[in-house]
């Protein structure tokens, strides 16, 4: 980590005392960095301070008549490669969670499109809360990286959860993070997301509850580090940044998301396969909307093109990555589709855990090879999207 334009925002916690330490480590570097803070956080440590350390004015208003520009938080957003938020205060992080704008953090905040980290920060009830946890994984859903403390003794003289990470630890992710930016450069991923649709007439059709969560997390995380993306997604109200190094592709049907997919895969490294496909599609479409009748109505159901077969049977020593969900002999379920459709790995998901599966934010996941079986704990699923492109990483 040299040489990166870094912004901190510091918010008003207690622990901003110890963010001058930060920005000097980060100085040490040579590293350019410049503050954004509340009027609050100036209570807690000197501006001239951060100033000084900074080597830059600290940012506190967006719209004083001496500003360098007339939309300093634009600017600003644009400058930096990454935003550090340290202290993030409950205040804070429900702003950014619900995108609130009044004043200079919370605005550069949201005009930023780049990597954030967030180091929480404040009372151990108040990090407990169920709204405060609402917003904190409404932010890791959306790609936020927390950094979280160890539990410990607080300024209000409580001990437990709530305590600012040391700002060792906030730098170390900083700079594990720029280790890990360019690990994907030159690779391109197929990434299949979200449901299927199968019509069975021009109004009813068959489906899933699947809502891409996952499939757009591990697009994040590959174009997070440096890799390029064709996403090929169902129809979900899962929503991804604007990226040149994204192709994102919308489809419908099995029959579509198998086109796409044998058409990006010839262009890819490798393919991660999380979409819910339907294995079943009606014989026939209906054309218009079927009248209701007094008697049973019976319709004939074919099987779909196997995608993730197709890609494993043909994948050469390019890697193929499948999910499994499962209610019943979850591991030797999973075992079996690993073997017979040629993967190098399989991700298995069980019904049976809590916060995990289909329309969660979090998820519960086993990493499966035909060496290793290894059951990771509940994280959400940006973290676990980490955890598999880690596990590509090692691959490639």
């Amino acid at each position: 980590m040299i040489g990166k334009r870094i912004l901190v925002g510091v918010s008003g916690g207690i622990a901003a005392y110890k963010i001058p330490m930060l920005v000097r480590l980060l100085t040490k570097e040579r590293n350019e960095v410049k503050v954004v803070a509340t009027d609050n956080a100036l209570n807690f440590v000197s501006e001239l301070t951060l100033q000084t350390l900074s080597k830059h004015k600290v940012y506190t208003d967006m719209f004083l008549p001496y500003e360098e520009s007339t939309t300093e938080h634009i600017s600003l957003s644009e400058w930096a490669d990454v935003f550090v938020v340290a202290p993030a205060t409950a205040n804070i992080i429900g702003k950014y969670a619900n995108g609130v704008a009044n004043d200079a953090l919370s605005t550069v905040l949201l005009a930023f499109e780049k990597k954030v980290f967030f180091a929480p920060a404040m009372n151990t009830a108040m990090y407990n809360n169920q709204a405060v946890q609402n917003n904190l994984k409404t932010l890791q859903s959306r790609g936020v990286e927390l950094i979280e403390g160890e539990e410990g003794e607080l300024a209000c003289g409580s001990v437990g959860k709530g305590r600012m990470a040391e700002v060792e630890q906030i730098f170390e992710s900083i700079d594990k993070y720029f280790s890990q930016a360019e690990d994907l450069r030159g690779k391109t991923f197929l990434v299949t997301a979200g449901p299927t649709v199968e019509q069975i007439d021009s109004v009813r059709y068959i489906s899933n509850n699947s809502s891409g969560k996952m499939g757009y997390a591990l697009a994040r995380e590959i174009l997070q580090r440096g890799g390029k993306v064709s996403l090929i997604s169902g129809p979900v109200s899962e929503t991804i940044e604007d990226n040149s190094n994204l192709n994102l592709v919308k489809v419908k049907s099995a029959e579509q998301m198998y086109e796409a997919s044998m058409r990006e895969f010839a262009k890819s490294d490798a393919a991660i396969c999380s979409a819910a496909v339907a294995d079943y599609t009606p014989k026939q479409v209906f054309s218009g909307k079927m009248k209701k009748k007094d008697q049973s109505l019976t319709i004939e159901l074919e099987p779909t093109k196997d995608i993730l077969k197709t890609l494993g049977q043909n994948k050469g020593e390019k890697i193929v990555v499948g999910f499994a969900l499962e209610s019943n002999d979850e591991v030797a379920n999973a075992k079996k589709k690993l073997s017979s459709k040629n993967l190098d790995f399989i991700v298995l998901n069980s019904l049976n855990d809590k916060g995990a599966g289909f329309e969660y934010t979090t998820n519960k996941v086993t990493l499966i090879d035909k060496d290793s079986c290894v059951a990771l704990p509940l994280k959400t699923k940006q973290e676990v999207a980490k955890d598999i492109i880690n596990k590509i990483v090692a691959l490639l």
